[in-house]
């Protein structure tokens, strides 16, 4: 799968080795399914002479048929659910300790983010305010708290796997964790209005330097004169 999308997230790796597993599983019983199906066609076609046969389908050697498939289905509905509730739980239960955080504001139609700034401490003087732009250091753990201003919105980078809906009146906390450096798309996943379509922003994922650079240049006038900051 990373031959057709880049993964760019900790967790990229487990959702799309758990989408594997359900297309692998989900898949070799379609293929077995219809292989039957079309062999069954074939096998017990009319022919000429040959009388057809009456069947209840309450005969053991048939019931067969049904029972060991039934129970083989329920044991990959098994390895299917404990294989989704693990990642379930890494990517939306389990919050690990953040190196930083930052805010990210939803509405119609545009993506607002408030990042905070060199102190890395939100609500703070040298917060720094700016749309459809994301600014993230490669290796660090962030915590985001996503809000809607107005209708439903899903905050979703591709790259990172990650899709979550806001919730007007909410405030939902969510992590991710970059693992690559580069450029990528942010989305607007729920359809939010005529404007949905143009919902988009853009994540850059930087090195150390380049994001302290970033953050210095952007910082507010007031607040770097009152660090002291050039």
């Amino acid at each position: 799968m990373e031959h057709w999308m880049q993964r760019a997230s900790s967790f990229a790796g487990d959702i799309d080795n758990l989408v594997l597993l359900v297309t692998v599983l989900v898949g070799g019983w379609f293929i077995a399914a219809e292989g039957m199906f079309f062999w069954l066609i074939f096998r017990f076609r009319a022919r000429e002479g040959v009388r057809s046969q009456y069947i209840t389908g309450k005969e053991p050697h048939l019931k067969r048929w049904i029972n060991i498939p039934h129970w083989l289905i329920l044991a990959c509905d098994a390895v299917i659910i404990v294989a989704a509730v693990r990642v379930w739980m890494l990517v939306k239960q389990d919050l690990p300790p953040a190196d930083d955080s930052i805010r990210v504001i939803g509405q119609q139609w545009v993506w607002s983010f408030q990042h905070s700034g060199a102190d890395k401490i939100l609500d703070t003087a040298d917060d720094i305010l700016i749309t459809d732009e994301l600014h993230v250091e490669v290796g660090k753990t962030y915590h985001f708290l996503l809000e809607s201003k107005d209708v439903l919105h899903s905050f979703s980078v591709p790259v990172f796997r990650l899709k979550q809906d806001a919730i007007p009146g909410r405030v939902i906390t969510g992590w991710f964790k970059p693992i690559r450096t580069g450029t990528h798309d942010i989305q607007c996943a729920e359809m939010c209005g005529i404007g949905h379509g143009i919902m988009m922003g853009r994540i850059t994922i930087e090195t150390p330097e380049q994001h302290a650079a970033w953050i210095q240049e952007h910082t507010p006038l007031a607040a770097a004169a009152t660090s002291g900051t050039p």
